[in-house]
Formats: structure tokens, C-alpha cells, sequence
């Protein structure tokens, strides 16, 4: 099994699609961005941490990060899944598994295993967790505690 990248590694730069269109993770430079992969739409662990943070916007939204969710599924079954559940994270189909594979977090029969990368405003990854068997999930209160520890994206000068 191969190990991906870890705390202190330049992130892997990937394009997906996803609910919101096409993303690109070196767009985002200058940002903190955080990744969230998943197992599975509809399944019952996942929809209960995407229900917590539609339950939860205006705390996401004071994060000052970009945040996205990433599994296997196609975007129709994310627009599916964000329709049926009101979801407000912006979902990327990786039907492939290759950004997955890029981080190290694909597992046999499970696919995408769930996992929390961030990813400072330089690109390098600033902190990551990844769940030994993905029965938990990063909750709004310890990804603004993990954000805190990184520098968010320096104000451009006035002078």
C-alpha cells in the first residue's frame, strides 16, 4: 500500500469535477484549503458529517478556508446527494481514485478512505488525519481548532 504525502509535503495539485464545476487545487493558492475525502454518498456515516456542516454554515463560513469534499462518486450522484440533503460543501467525483491514490487514502473494498488534509496558502499540507476506520469524522469544532494552527493567507501590503 502505497503512503502518500505527508505534514510539511507540497500538496498533489489535481483538477476534478464537482457540484460547483471544475476545481482545481493550485487555483486555490493563497488560500487555506481544506480536503475532505469520504467513502460514499448516502451512506450513513458520511451524510451525517455533511449534514453537520450544513448544520453548522455560518461556522464553516467563518473557517476563512475553501473547503471540498472528495470520494469516488460520479458529480450526478453529488448533486444527488447535496440535493436530497441540502448540503452546503462543495462535492469532486474522483471516479478513478487518483487524487485519492495521491494522498495515500484508498483501501481495498473500501475505496476512499475518509480523510482531512489541509493545505496552507503555499500549497504544502499543514495538517492531516486519517481515520483507521472511518466510523468518525472531523467535526466543525476540531477543523477551526486544526485551522487555527495554520497561518491563514497574509494580507496583501498597502503600501
Amino acid at each position: 500500500m502505497a503512503k502518500g504525502p505527508r505534514v510539511g509535503d507540497t500538496a498533489p495539485d489535481f483538477e476534478l469535477v464537482g457540484t460547483d464545476g471544475p476545481f482545481r487545487l493550485s487555483e486555490h493558492r493563497g488560500q487555506r484549503v481544506v480536503l475532505l475525502f469520504y467513502p460514499g454518498d448516502e451512506t450513513p456515516v458520511c451524510t451525517k458529517q455533511f449534514c453537520s456542516y450544513r448544520d453548522r454554515a455560518d461556522d464553516m463560513s467563518a473557517l476563512d478556508a475553501v473547503v471540498v469534499g472528495i470520494s469516488g462518486q460520479d458529480v450526478e450522484s453529488h448533486r444527488e446527494f447535496t440535493s436530497h440533503h441540502g448540503l452546503t460543501v462543495p462535492l469532486l467525483a474522483d471516479p478513478d481514485k487518483a487524487v485519492a491514490r495521491a494522498y495515500g487514502v484508498t483501501r481495498p473494498v473500501l475505496g476512499t478512505q475518509r480523510a482531512t488534509f489541509i493545505i496552507d496558502a503555499d500549497g504544502t499540507i499543514a495538517w492531516a488525519k486519517i481515520h483507521a476506520l472511518g466510523l468518525d469524522y472531523v467535526g466543525v469544532d476540531e477543523l477551526a481548532a486544526a485551522l487555527a494552527s495554520v497561518a491563514p493567507a497574509a494580507p496583501a501590503s498597502a503600501e
